[in-house]
């Protein structure tokens, strides 16, 4: 089905035509005509399935039409859990506002920042976007109510909960009205998300994206037996074999990150690192030179294995394993998106064996094994 089926405005089909948007979604497919209705939708589907402009599109064409709020009173509120989604759907929300007939006003808000700039700009904001805990602190300071709030989004709702949350999203939920429409996105259902559902949700419609195994499949997975301490020659090499121009490095620790990121720049490899202790300045610059193509080495921790879109991201390399499965399938899912096909490798020392064969059983696939140690 196309676009133009959906029911969006010509404003904003011309929009979607203008970002190059050409087949459909399954997500979007279901999700956007009934958010068009203003009915409430729980979404569950991985990052990258195209579900930030499933609710994005809606969500410009309903405020588009409708009466503004008093200043400082959000109509849309769109809950995130890292700043680094924050701004990605705030980008997303400029890319379809342009020429709309009754300009949007939109926002994103996060911690790491100073908040008295962010105080300031939100006069006359619509669309908000934002992590708990600073949106809290806003709501708190009177530089913002949700007391008139229409839409209220939850995206990466498990994450949210994953990362502690929980008691945020309770009371941010508490501050909007009772009438309203909700949105909720998320990866998996547990527990926590199937109370988040019940408290939020009224009536549903439920969309199940089961993409998994299919995206996996597109991904070339390699593991390499390597002793630790060969770990870094050995990704020096690989990434001068093939010629990776874009390949985005996962460990386990913030140390490790800036430990692997100064001994490529060493070598002569161009990379940086993005985690939790930089700045969000720091971090953003390191993204959007990466996304660019201007960084050749990105090296992060699990910050970056969800939420965040790089499209076309032809490597990932797992220097050090994830402790989950879960987590080891959201890492290589950063590559072979959008139907591209994309290389995850895994580094995988005498100690990690075992973690590695029940990482490629909880999978259901089986990974091809190198040995590293002679190729360094």
């Amino acid at each position: 089905m196309p676009f133009s089926k959906l029911g969006l405005s010509p404003v904003i089909l011309k929009n979607v035509v203008k970002q190059g948007y050409e087949s459909i979604y399954p997500i979007q497919e279901q999700a956007i005509p009934a958010l068009l209705k203003k009915q409430d939708v729980l979404g569950i589907a991985k990052t990258g399935s195209g579900k930030t402009a499933s609710y994005v599109l809606p969500l410009l064409q309903n405020l588009e039409g409708s009466k503004p709020a008093k200043n400082r009173h959000v109509k849309a509120l769109v809950l995130v859990p890292t700043r680094e989604l924050a701004v990605q759907v705030s980008e997303v929300v400029d890319l379809f506002s342009e020429g709309l007939t009754s300009a949007v006003k939109s926002m994103a808000v996060y911690g790491g920042v100073s908040i008295n700039p962010q105080m300031i700009k939100l006069q006359g904001v619509q669309l908000l976007i934002a992590t708990p805990g600073r949106l809290i602190e806003l709501v708190e300071s009177k530089a913002i109510s949700l007391s008139e709030v229409e839409t209220l989004v939850l995206d990466e709702a498990d994450k949210m909960l994953n990362l502690g949350f929980q008691e945020e999203v309770n009371k941010i939920i508490g501050l909007c009205p009772k009438k309203r429409q909700n949105v909720l996105f998320s990866a998996t259902l547990s527990e926590d998300i199937d109370h988040i559902t019940q408290l939020v949700l009224k009536n549903p419609v439920v969309i199940k994206i089961d993409s998994d195994a299919d995206d996996i499949d597109k991904i070339v997975q390699t593991g390499y037996f390597i002793s630790e301490e060969k770990k870094g020659p050995l990704l020096r090499y690989l990434i001068n074999k093939e010629n990776m121009q874009q390949v985005l490095v996962f460990t386990s620790s913030t140390f490790k990150a800036d430990s692997v990121t100064e001994k490529l720049n060493k070598n002569g490899i161009e990379a940086r690192a993005i985690h939790s202790k930089k700045s969000q300045g720091a971090r953003l610059e390191a993204l959007n030179r990466f996304k660019a193509g201007k960084t050749r080495v990105l090296v992060t921790t699990d910050l970056l294995a969800r939420g965040i879109d790089i499209q076309y991201l032809p490597f990932v390399i797992n220097y050090e394993l994830p402790r989950s499965p879960k987590d080891y399938i959201h890492r290589i899912g950063r590559t072979g998106r959008a139907e591209a096909s994309g290389e995850a490798i895994s580094f995988v020392t005498p100690e990690d064996q075992h973690h590695f064969k029940v990482i490629q059983k909880k999978m259901k696939k089986w990974v091809t094994m190198v040995e590293g140690d002679g190729l360094v």
